[in-house]
């Protein structure tokens, strides 16, 4: 007996939302359905949305967030922004979180990833080279390094500590890293807890 699937053009569509990160394969089937249930009228607009972000929306050459050929990058185009300061993050979507907490005017790099031989990603696979061009041709006199505190983080962060050490005027600083507001110390694991000791502040 013939074993009964869905129509190829859903496949293929579950196909397609298998592979955007954080959908597996049930998520998957389920998105697609929930979209040919909604109609033409709602996949159409879905289709419209995807074909003009993927039209309009591009890598900022300078920080690497996002941008629009006709509204430019919304940081690099901020001229009240602290030229002094320069953050150093993984990944663009990193930006937003920097942003909203209101404490931080400075400007940023993304670097597209992070060094993990593991997945054969080495420095000049990410923005190092742009970050140093930065150093070289701005005004900043202190890099952040906000990168993750995992073992492929502390060796991106150690590798761009060598990087901006051939800058003598820039100092280099990361984020303070501890006990989360609100959080207990029976909740905290013992590399968290290492970094509240080292990080502690006078009162």
């Amino acid at each position: 007996m013939t074993r009964v699937d869905y129509p190829e053009p859903l496949k293929v569509l579950i196909s397609h939302l298998k592979q955007l990160p954080g959908i597996g394969p049930k998520s998957a089937e389920r998105i697609a359905i929930w979209l040919m249930q909604r109609g033409a009228d709602t996949s159409q607009s879905f289709s419209e949305a995807f074909q003009t972000a993927g039209d309009l929306v591009v890598e900022c050459d300078v920080c690497g967030f996002f941008s629009t050929e006709e509204h430019g990058c919304a940081i690099c185009g901020d001229s009240d922004r602290d030229c002094a300061f320069l953050c150093v993050v993984e990944q663009p979507t990193d930006i937003l979180p920097l942003e909203r907490s209101g404490a931080y005017r400075g400007h940023y790099h993304a670097l597209r990833g992070r060094i993990s031989p593991l997945d054969n990603i080495g420095p000049d696979d990410l923005r190092i080279g742009e970050l140093s061009e930065r150093l070289r041709n701005g005004s900043f006199t202190e890099v952040i390094l906000a990168l993750g505190s995992d073992v492929e983080g502390e060796a991106t962060a150690n590798y761009l500590v060598e990087v901006i050490s051939g800058f003598p005027n820039l100092s280099v600083s990361r984020l303070a890293q501890g006990l989360p507001a609100g959080g207990g110390l029976d909740s905290a694991d013992e590399l968290t807890l290492m970094r509240a000791l080292q990080g502690r502040v006078g009162i």
